[in-house]
């Protein structure tokens, strides 16, 4: 959960009201927040550097740190909060936030346009403009730690999104989005005197606090992102740093807004949130300039979207499912208090989506916005409408049983990652991975997170392999879940419970894993049989060895497998005495 520091005095000079810390924290409760601590700014100081030197000159002003849902961007600043508090408490009818032309008559919007080399690297680039913005030093504080805000939340570290804010009247338009070589980059960066290419600039940032955190994202590439206007000003160079010629200042009237991205939502949501908390402070409040972005493609799109977006909901639905019984007329004051809503019939409510509110995806969500506004301490207290004696999910409880008994056999449990390379299951196994029904993560963060497990036997191999050294036998088991695919199922996946135990010794020791087998067939009750129990039948695996493999069936069906790992297989997982391996599908016998 992101945490928003405000200044109380601030604050409650924004609500027009004054009021004690206990009824701030309850008036944040009905709203949906938690009020984490009050504070100082000498207070916080002195905490996270230890120092009391270090705080001798900072401020005592009240701060209020409030917990704010990690979904709720547009509360995660002053003005933000201010106008949520105000509509929650009837003082301010929700906002409409508009898009509008240029004010001068005759005059073309501003233009991004956007080259083809860019999709090499950061693809996506959004943009408007904020006319005739009044900044104070603590609305000024507070854009800035927006952004911050929302780089660490919503832009994944700018890794997603990069916003870069710039003075307008130091420009010259069109602004042109372009990935060219380091060397061909020149600017002076923010807050320095002295030209840099795009080299020398990661060479500098190298060693600082915050930014160094960001180089490697563009580091290796054999481009990088650059923003210029029509006379070849740099304003930034997303997503390191902004170019010192366009800064902001006290005294900027005229704010552009670029959002660069590797995701374009992501990128729609931060410049409709930026736009319409700080629209607040223009001359025609919640009013925002549009700008032209021209694709590469030639297809020119605008921005913001400032959307509002109509949902329906059902009365009675509602009612059930949050356990009240109120009327349609109640509900839509209720609403009205988070979310412009009207009553269309006796049953439905329409409810508009602002562009502020990109966490609703669902009509639950609205749901839930009623429950806020209803009060959860008001929520009737009802008992079940029936009732149950609750016990252990069989499958778990058979997992538990079998754990207790395996490691009584001598076997010690590992717990390996559910995540694990396409090489793993595939490559390393003998096998090919366009045969496997594997789930395959869309964008791995690291090469050793690819795709979900379908077999529980690498990760116990990489387990044996991290203990090499351990005197032999080395004798490990685990029951957990793989994931395979699944067209059938609802979300195209499925889970499975497997038990899989490996025995690693100067000999392959088939017989402890078979006698591993029987004794848990023993426990489970099930008879060494072809019709009504298990049996063991001969069959070729590429991970095991040839003529030391065999199917494990239980009344005819296949549930798993048992034999001598393949030599190769042990090479790939960088081990080099004989393992045996037995591993079932344990789900048969719940």
């Amino acid at each position: 959960m992101p945490t928003v520091g405000v200044k109380r005095d601030l604050l409650f000079k924004a609500l027009g009201k004054t009021y004690t810390d206990d009824e701030f924290q309850k008036l944040c409760f009905e709203f949906g927040l938690e009020l984490d601590e009050i504070t100082t700014e000498k207070q916080m100081i002195t905490k996270e550097q230890g120092q009391v030197e270090a705080a001798k000159d900072a401020s005592e002003e009240i701060i209020y740190r409030i917990d704010i849902p990690a979904n709720r961007y547009d509360l995660l600043c002053l003005e933000g909060l201010v106008m949520g508090l105000q509509v929650f408490l009837g003082k301010l009818k929700f906002p409409r936030f508009t898009k509008v032309g240029p004010s001068d008559k005759g005059s073309s919007p501003q233009k991004m346009i956007v080259t083809k080399s860019t999709a090499l690297i950061r693809p996506f680039a959004v943009a408007a403009v904020l006319r005739d913005i009044t900044f104070t030093k603590d609305s000024y504080d507070s854009f800035i730690d927006l952004q911050d805000k929302l780089h660490q939340n919503i832009c994944r570290k700018r890794a997603l999104v990069a916003i870069g804010t710039h003075d307008l009247d130091t420009l010259q338009g069109p602004f042109t989005y372009d990935a060219k070589p380091p060397k061909d980059i020149s600017f002076v960066p923010l807050n320095q005197d002295k030209a840099m290419n795009g080299e020398q600039l990661m060479e500098f940032y190298s060693t600082h606090a915050q930014l160094k955190a960001y180089l490697p994202i563009i580091r290796d590439s054999p481009v990088y992102p650059v923003i210029y206007d029509a006379n070849g000003v740099v304003l930034s160079l997303p997503p390191i740093i902004n170019g010192d010629h366009s800064k902001i200042t006290l005294q900027t009237r005229n704010v552009l807004i670029e959002c660069t991205a590797t995701d374009l939502t992501k990128a729609r949501i931060v410049l409709d949130t930026l736009v319409c908390m700080f629209s607040t402070h223009c001359a025609k409040q919640f009013t925002v300039e549009y700008c032209d972005v021209v694709l590469a493609s030639g297809e020119t799109m605008q921005y913001p979207d400032l959307a509002f977006r109509k949902e329906t909901i059902s009365v009675a639905k509602t009612n059930a499912y949050i356990g009240l019984n109120e009327s349609a007329e109640n509900m839509t004051k209720l609403l009205n208090r988070l979310l412009p809503t009207k009553q269309t019939d006796p049953d439905t409510l329409e409810v508009e989506i602002p562009p502020t509110r990109h966490d609703m995806l669902h009509v639950c969500d609205i749901y839930e916005d009623v429950a806020i506004a209803y009060g959860y301490n008001r929520i009737p207290k009802t008992l079940p409408a029936k009732m149950h004696i609750a016990k252990q999910y069989p499958l778990n409880k058979l997992t538990e049983q079998l754990r207790e008994q395996i490691a009584q056999a001598g076997f010690t449990e590992g717990l390996t990652f559910t995540l694990c390379s396409r090489d793993d299951i595939a490559a390393k196994m003998n096998a090919n991975i366009d045969q496997i029904p594997a789930v395959h993560i869309a964008n791995p963060k690291t090469l050793e997170f690819q795709v979900v497990r379908t077999t529980l036997i690498p990760g116990l191999l990489k387990t044996l392999a991290a203990n090499r050294k351990m005197p032999l036998p080395l004798k490990l088991f685990e029951v957990s879940d793989v994931v395979l695919a699944d067209s059938k199922s609802e979300v195209g996946a499925k889970n499975e419970r497997r038990v899989c135990a490996v025995n690693c010794n100067k000999t392959a020791g088939f017989e402890v894993v078979h006698g591993l087998l029987d004794r848990v067939m023993q426990l489970l009750e099930v008879p060494w049989d072809k019709a009504t129990g298990y049996y063991l039948q001969a069959c070729d695996d590429p991970a095991y060895f040839p003529g030391r493999c065999a199917a494990v069936l239980y009344k005819g069906t296949e549930i798993g497998r048992i034999g001598v790992l393949h030599p190769t297989v042990l090479q790939a997982f960088e081990l080099t005495t004989p393992c045996s391996v037995v591993e079932f599908n344990m789900e048969y016998f719940v």
